[in-house]
């Protein structure tokens, strides 16, 4: 065996489950990880994923034996968030997606790794399982039981801007280390938010591919040129706003003040980033220029570097490319949490 293969064989093992387009797998290979194996039901995700980070397999993870699964000592499920997020219907457990949770257990149990990582929207922690108990204290509990063996499990809820990431997106991990490793888990602490403004973010080269944008409505275009660097649909003149945006601002207690079509100032940090890249969810007007970011403002947003590729920029393909980015964890708290594991498990405990 050569000694780069030997080095290879060295890295932690990773088992990767609801991989998306690969922002969580990213990170932990830049931590060192390896990843033995990773799965995903969404073709936009997949075609994303195998064209930068290699092979994935596609099925529906009902459907997999989990004895076809290599053994692993780290494993990561970013199980579908729509049933717990504040964007969606919120049904949580009660839709069919929420229980796909069951489906990380099943194969916890048969290869017991060493270490867990689940990573989810904040509404998962207010989110009740069918029993009435909290759904953040369901998961303590069955991995702290698992196989009479179990885990040592922490939950936190994180800022992404707070770990190098150009952007306010808060998402809750929970990390559950094998007891009989004797570790208990501690968050990596904050880092300091230097150059995450948009200021420094949106000066692109040319020579960097995916830089496409997905086009307004003429409706919405109406609409953002009456909104200034900084400002929202609140900046829009009443008589220039849709009637059911008239209807809106008529009773703004009512619908909870909602702050539609945010173009976030050159000097701030951007909102939360999300699949559907509709300017009514997120902040996703350019701060300057009356348009959507493009598909690479978005990736740089959500921490990919440039050397990430997304899918031929043909009209089909450019909505997919939102979903999946918006859908990702950003890399780089990926590699902050990652970098937190593999010193203190996998470098403290030559295993």
């Amino acid at each position: 065996m050569t000694e780069t293969a030997s080095k290879h064989s060295d890295k932690p093992k990773l088992i990767s489950l609801f991989s998306g387009c690969g922002g969580l797998d990213l990170g932990f290979e830049k931590a060192g990880f390896e990843k033995v194996w990773a799965n995903d039901f969404d073709a936009d995700a997949q075609a994303v994923y195998s064209l930068n980070l290699g092979d994935i397999d596609g099925r529906d993870i009902r459907t997999v034996d989990e004895k076809e699964i290599p053994q692993g000592d780290i494993l990561t499920a970013g199980f579908p968030c729509q049933p717990f997020s504040s964007a969606g219907s919120r049904k949580g457990v009660y839709d069919s997606r929420g229980m796909l949770y069951k489906e990380c257990l099943r194969i916890i149990q048969d290869k017991m790794p060493k270490v867990i990582v689940f990573e989810n929207v904040r509404g998962l922690l207010s989110t009740k399982y069918i029993d009435g108990r909290n759904l953040a204290d369901v998961i303590v509990e069955d991995l702290s039981a698992m196989n009479e063996v179990g885990y040592n499990v922490v939950h936190k809820l994180l800022n992404a801007s707070d770990y190098g990431v150009p952007q306010n997106r808060q998402r809750v991990f929970f990390v559950g280390v094998r007891k009989d490793l004797g570790v208990n888990f501690i968050f990596p602490p904050k880092q300091k938010k230097e150059h995450l403004t948009l200021r420094h973010i949106l000066d692109i080269p040319n020579t960097v591919k995916n830089q496409v944008d997905w086009g307004l409505s003429p409706q919405a275009l109406e609409m953002i040129k009456y909104i200034p660097e900084g400002g929202s649909w609140k900046d829009v003149p009443y008589e220039k706003l849709a009637p059911r945006f008239q209807r809106i601002r008529d009773n703004m207690k009512k619908y909870r003040s909602p702050n539609f079509y945010r173009r976030f100032s050159r000097d701030e940090i951007n909102g939360t980033i999300t699949a559907s890249a509709q300017p009514e969810n997120c902040g996703i007007i350019h701060p300057t220029e009356n348009r959507r970011y493009t598909i690479r403002e978005v990736a740089r947003i959500q921490s990919f570097p440039d050397d990430f590729l997304f899918i031929d920029d043909s009209p089909k393909n450019i909505v997919a490319m939102y979903k999946v980015i918006g859908n990702a964890v950003p890399v780089s708290l990926a590699q902050s949490v990652a970098l937190a594991i593999m010193e203190q498990v996998f470098q403290k405990n030559r295993f």
